[in-house]
């Protein structure tokens, strides 16, 4: 095999073709697939196409290619046609049979995929985000943050930071104790990325009191109680006061209804207080 080549014929990177090629080769026996194989990433025109084909009919060459657009790859397998070529078509006998079976045409788009890990990257690093900076454990996190949730305790801060990961954005949640003083950052960082969540003091009691429960701790702790929920609710509109918020009721929102809104406040940059 040693004038044999391997010409990856791509409209993006070429990857997704190569690894197909090292994948088959590495069941001959060659350890070093990389001195076989030529790469032509970004085919865009039909004078890219006339440089593969030309180099193919030089030397024993198989052409392998990944390439979405209907018209270029027509160009392609019509040269190659020809010359009586070598070839593998990686990805258009998969579109077709995907374009009967799916009753819709393909985006013919060179290097979804690729955008399609790009995507991939930034909900995990997303997701990081949240879980490193739940409850505020670092301040440092504010500035960093898309989205800055503000709330007392059992107002679902934490799963809806999580949800919002799942949509890509970086999410910080702040606690309001009476007791501990937020960190001076919070009044620092633009309040239109902040939201407060705001519960009413009945349904908080129900979920402060159940929560007790499954802890095996008494009901009647002071955690739930009617004064303590009051307090607690009083130095929330203190503090959303003054940075100046939008504030949105979650005392009968789903997770999902309130991420939702949350994103709408977010990026149509209005706030508004829901009833």
């Amino acid at each position: 095999m040693t004038n044999v080549k391997i010409i990856i014929a791509s409209d993006s990177v070429g990857e997704t073709a190569e690894l197909v090629a090292k994948a088959c080769m590495s069941q001959f026996n060659y350890s070093d697939c990389s001195n076989h194989i030529l790469r032509y990433p970004y085919i865009e025109t039909k004078e890219n196409i006339d440089e593969v084909i030309a180099v193919a009919r030089e030397v024993d060459s198989i052409i392998i290619y990944t390439l979405v657009r209907p018209d270029i790859r027509a160009y392609i397998q019509e040269n190659i046609d020809n010359y009586g070529l070598k070839s593998v078509d990686v990805m258009g006998p998969m579109l077709n049979v995907m374009e009967d079976t799916f009753h819709k045409k393909p985006l013919n788009e060179p290097g979804v995929v690729h955008k399609l890990d790009e995507d991939y990257f930034k909900k995990i690093e997303a997701m990081e985000f949240a879980v490193k900076y739940d409850d505020c454990k670092d301040p440092k996190g504010l500035p960093k943050a898309d989205i800055v949730l503000i709330g007392i305790s059992r107002t679902s801060k934490t799963p809806i930071s999580q949800y919002l990961a799942h949509k890509r954005y970086k999410v910080m949640n702040v606690p309001i104790v009476p007791e501990v003083t937020p960190p001076e950052a919070l009044f620092e960082v633009d309040p239109k990325k902040c939201v407060a969540l705001k519960i009413n003091s009945d349904k908080l009691n129900a979920i402060r009191k159940e929560r007790l429960k499954q802890l095996g701790l008494s009901d009647s702790a002071r955690y739930a109680t009617d004064q303590r929920i009051a307090e607690e609710l009083t130095y929330f509109n203190q503090i959303v006061e003054r940075i100046g918020c939008p504030v949105l009721d979650v005392s009968n929102k789903a997770i999902e209804e309130t991420a939702n809104n949350i994103i709408q406040i977010i990026e149509h940059n209005h706030s508004f207080t829901s009833e």
